[in-house]
């Protein structure tokens, strides 16, 4: 019988690639082929350049920053990647490059290094059912008066610590308390006493101010977002017992930007989610700011966050219940010149990533003559953490 022989044609099998899965966010309209190979010796390569050029860094910011050790032999200054970090005196050593992000350890052994951190001139009060955890420097019978210093979210009192430290040597009583919910104040569970409202804020702020005998009229100074908003609306209800004014770096127009945070929070699930991440406030405070904190400092704002879920869900149910609009508006309209005539200094970083300087100008614009501008190079959000010495110039400007 005659064989029939047939063309042999290679299998179709040995040349089908297969494509794995892209990772997240890698698709780009269509289908997305990826070389095995190929990704992981880039990846490779990314993770060599990437050491490369954080040792590069490292040494050109040690070279900018003037050492002793090499004073005298090149007056000519290096490249310096951080611009006017390195002017800064307060932060100065803000630049940390951590060789191991995992050095910290677990939780417990982060707690137990930091549990007793991050109270200078603090004391715990108790207002009727809350406690709250009040700095205070300086005498109360200080003949140039009182500054209440109000914080915003999702930091806490801490971040004035060194303005109210210098202050009070200039002469003046400094309060700054942590909010409600905030800092190392009491946390009530919403619903059971406090529910995170604006007018909750506003009447447990009245009753701390009696029981520390704070007599009227006194120096305000205001920062921040959420509860920081909610300082200047109750100094819009209490003009009487405002003297001057301070506003560090907080929303004052409709057109305020509101970050990407707090409107995460307002999402159902994704917002249980978020307000649980342990560093939170302190990447907060990082990504408004042209500074990385110090090991020490994003302790303390992160502190609260470790220890409970009660900061975060403070945070969440407050998050949830402004409504940023109408904040926005009551600021912008009751502090034009047709209603308000009390001095206001308005000390701006304009690094800030949050808000930007034309909402600073913006607002001064509004009410010209009772609004005065000062605006901080090399201060971001929070210009009482980044450059607190030009705050304390500015502020001593303004009040004496």
């Amino acid at each position: 019988m005659a064989t029939t022989t047939y063309p042999t044609l290679p299998s179709p099998l040995l040349h089908l690639q297969l494509s794995p899965s892209p990772p997240v966010g890698a698709i780009n309209g269509g289908i997305c082929r990826i070389s095995i190979g190929r990704r992981s010796t880039s990846i490779r390569d990314r993770r060599r350049r990437r050491r490369v050029g954080m040792v590069m860094i490292a040494a050109r910011a040690k070279q900018g920053s003037g050492g002793d050790e090499k004073e005298g032999e090149d007056d000519a200054p290096g490249f310096n990647p951080f611009g006017f970090v390195t002017d800064n005196p307060s932060s100065r050593s803000a630049i940390q490059l951590p060789e191991s992000p995992a050095e910290d350890g677990n939780v417990g052994q982060m707690l137990y290094r930091i549990e007793d951190k991050g109270k200078e001139y603090g004391r715990y009060v108790r207002s009727g059912e809350l406690v709250w955890f009040v700095r205070q420097t300086g005498s109360p019978d200080s003949r140039l008066g009182t500054i209440i210093f109000l914080h915003g979210a999702p930091t806490q009192s801490y971040s004035y610590r060194v303005v109210m430290s210098q202050m009070s040597d200039i002469g003046f009583h400094c309060i700054a308390p942590d909010w409600i919910g905030f800092g190392f104040s009491d946390k009530p569970q919403p619903g059971y006493g406090f529910d995170y409202t604006e007018n909750e804020f506003h009447d447990a702020l009245d009753k701390l101010l009696e029981v520390l005998q704070v007599q009227s009229p006194f120096h305000l100074a205001v920062q921040g977002f959420l509860v920081g908003s909610y300082g200047l609306t109750w100094a819009l209800k209490n003009p009487s017992r405002i003297s001057k004014l301070a506003i560090l770096n907080t929303p004052l127009t409709v057109s305020s930007p509101v970050p990407g945070l707090f409107q995460q929070l307002r999402f159902p699930l994704l917002g249980e989610f978020t307000c649980q991440n342990a560093i939170m406030a302190e990447r907060f405070i990082e990504a408004g700011s042209a500074y990385v904190l110090k090991l020490e400092k994003a302790d303390v704002y992160r502190l609260p966050y470790l220890k409970s879920s009660g900061p975060g869900f403070a945070l969440l149910e407050t998050a949830r219940k402004i409504n940023f609009r109408d904040i926005s508006t009551q600021i912008s309209a009751g502090f034009n010149s047709e209603r308000w005539d009390k001095p206001v200094l308005v000390v701006w970083g304009i690094s800030d990533k949050y808000l930007p300087t034309s909402v600073a100008e913006e607002f001064q614009k509004s009410n010209p003559t009772a609004v005065k501008l000062k605006l901080i190079e090399g201060a971001g959000h929070m210009p009482q953490e980044d450059w607190p010495e030009k705050v304390v110039e500015a502020l001593r400007f303004f009040l004496l």
